[in-house]
């Protein structure tokens, strides 16, 4: 008796697991392939994943004035976010100041961040020749780019960071 009983739960078990398997929350729909290559945006070190467009730091100028001055302060040095540019500080002082120029160790991220997530209330919004332009701005206010130097697609991942080789690389191998 104990073994059909056993038997009769461990079959239940089964069906249930089987049952369970195709059963979701039902939540949704699958995202159209269009949709999800739209999202995929990725830049990389390299620049990999760039596109099309360019810009310099005079263009850039305007562009910060209009969406990041309100956040980031003249020419990027602080106000209610982060200071981007004109640090006092190096990374080992105490306290470090963590620009642009003192941190990032690629262009290219500089790029892809801004693309992502700014302007804060509409991030996404600003066009390619735009991000270049901004990337080219932030780039020169470091003293890093001249302020004609044309931010593109080919020109951006050349750009040699301050603190490229600040970071440790951790190979997953």
């Amino acid at each position: 008796m104990f073994m059909r009983n056993l038997l009769f739960c461990f079959c239940l078990f089964l069906c249930h697991a089987a049952q369970a398997e195709n059963v979701g929350p039902n939540l949704g729909k699958p995202a159209p392939e269009d949709l999800v290559k739209s999202w995929n945006i990725d830049v990389f070190p390299d620049g990999e994943g760039l596109p099309e467009g360019s810009g310099n730091a005079v263009k850039g100028k305007q562009v910060y004035e209009t969406y990041c001055f309100s956040c980031h302060g003249v020419e990027g040095s602080g106000g209610s976010a982060d200071e981007l540019a004109g640090a006092r500080h190096s990374l080992t002082d105490n306290p470090p100041d963590k620009t642009i120029g003192t941190y990032w160790p690629y262009a290219t991220t500089i790029f892809d961040f801004t693309r992502r997530a700014m302007p804060l209330n509409a991030p996404g919004s600003l066009s390619h020749d735009q991000l270049y332009a901004v990337t080219a701005y932030l780039l020169y206010l470091n003293g890093i780019i001249g302020e004609t130097d044309s931010m593109n697609a080919q020109t951006l991942p050349e750009v040699k960071m301050p603190n490229r080789e600040g970071f440790i690389r951790i190979d997953a191998d």
